[in-house]
């Protein structure tokens, strides 16, 4: 987890949502179907300025020689991810906000895998906790801006907190009262640990879930029809 999400907001509701600017993404759509390496829609705090970002789900390691070559790292554990040394800088220094409708998880049954949505009840918002790295494309001249690419990863956690948990890992939860401290720069790493683990708890405690159409497994099908209980 998480490896697939909803999101059912365009960037004006997310720029008013926030309080942000839009800053260079502006293309987003509704999308009942993210998968890994998609650009999504992201609230990140740069000088003291909230804005929406686009940025690349999978963290691209800085060795890649391309950006959209390897296998897309899509998840940081809470447990290592200030430790890691692909990580710490980002966690210390570049988080973000992922905003979801909610999640999909799979139970394998005698009959194939079965998807199953994850919510907050009354189909509330959740904020799960991100982490942007930058990749450098050194083939570019210095001076070209175009040399520098966003990627994110979901920060994970033990999902066993979580009222009868499809998935043994979930995303870490912000609330709305965490956000300003989760986004600024004030919090040293162990307090933003801390924040976290308070704050997943808390949302984590309200999820609910149930079984979804097996149209969701392929990468290919979108649309609401994909989050209606079967």
């Amino acid at each position: 987890m998480c490896g697939r999400f909803a999101m059912n907001k365009e960037t004006d509701d997310l720029i008013q949502e926030y309080v942000a600017r839009g800053g260079d993404f502006r293309d987003w759509r509704p999308s009942y179907n993210v998968t890994p390496t998609t650009v999504v829609p992201v609230i990140r705090q740069r000088d003291g300025v909230r804005e929406i970002a686009g940025v690349r789900w999978g963290i691209v390691p800085p060795s890649s020689p391309t950006f959209g070559g390897g296998k897309p790292i899509i998840n940081a554990r809470v447990e290592t991810v200030a430790s890691n040394g692909l990580f710490s800088s980002a966690f210390a220094s570049h988080r973000c906000i992922v905003p979801a409708l909610g999640y999909y998880e799979w139970q394998v049954t005698p009959d194939g895998k079965q998807p199953y949505f994850v919510h907050r009840p009354g189909g509330g918002d959740m904020m799960m906790a991100g982490i942007i790295r930058p990749w450098l494309d050194r083939s570019l001249p210095k001076d070209d801006p175009a040399r520098w690419h966003l990627s994110m990863a979901i920060v994970t956690r033990d999902a066993h907190v979580a009222p009868g948990e499809v998935h043994d890992r979930m995303p870490s939860f912000l609330t709305p009262e965490s956000v300003d401290d989760w986004l600024g720069d004030h919090l040293s790493v162990d307090n933003a640990l801390r924040m976290l683990e308070l704050t997943s708890l808390e949302v984590a405690n309200d999820l609910d879930f149930y079984a979804v159409s097996r149209q969701v497994n392929s990468v290919r099908n979108d649309g609401p029809q994909l989050i209606e209980a079967v």
